[in-house]
């Protein structure tokens, strides 16, 4: 399916206002795209994870506000990036209503715009790719879209980084798992993720 940013229906504020629980699997079949330099990168979202303060140990939010996490008690529908294992950045989606600390977790893409320049992005060099290794991976999306702590906080309705409508996704395609490389809360079945998709950073048979 093309993708022209011009008629690609952004998704409202009002979508983020809601539940974490509510808005992640929903994730799933939307296009982020981000504007770098007047071009575009998008890749379709293919997996999320939840993420809810009030109840889930493995939020950062959970033990309350703090400098780090400030952006995730803000309202629904601004992009929290944070920096972990010192060397990498990961992008999440806000989403409640404020002061809830709800955040979804985008963990696998499938590139549909702007592989070249993904690729230079990540490797240096805007051929030569190998599309799979792209974005099956938050960290590795967040390079290849040039996201880092300046991104913190951007409102998703805006026109740099942005989320629109693109696939539906059958209810029988989404599947439901335990998130993964977290070590409390780890029974919560928050991690959703598009059945056979090969931008899957992890499916069950090398788990």
């Amino acid at each position: 399916m093309p993708f022209d940013p011009e008629k690609s229906a952004k998704l409202p504020k009002k979508f983020y206002a809601q539940s974490v629980l509510a808005v992640t699997p929903k994730l799933l079949g939307k296009l982020l795209v981000r504007k770098i330099n007047n071009r575009f990168v998008a890749g379709m979202i293919v997996e999320v994870e939840a993420y809810d303060g009030s109840k889930d140990q493995s939020a950062h939010s959970f033990t309350g506000k703090t400098k780090r996490n400030e952006v995730m008690f803000r309202e629904g529908g601004l992009l929290y990036v944070y920096f972990t294992y010192g060397m990498h950045f990961c992008c999440n989606v806000v989403t409640g209503k404020p002061e809830s600390g709800q955040a979804c977790l985008i963990r696998g893409l499938e590139p549909v715009e702007g592989l070249g320049i993904m690729n230079r992005n990540r490797f240096g060099k805007s051929d030569s790719y190998n599309v799979k290794n792209l974005t099956n991976g938050p960290a590795k999306i967040c390079k290849a879209f040039d996201i880092d702590k300046k991104q913190n906080g951007t409102d998703l309705t805006g026109d740099t980084v942005f989320i629109c409508n693109y696939k539906t996704i059958p209810k029988e395609k989404i599947i439901t798992s335990k998130r993964i490389g977290i070590k409390k809360s780890v029974d919560l079945p928050w991690r959703y993720y598009i059945k056979d998709n090969p931008f899957v950073s992890k499916s069950p048979s090398n788990w």
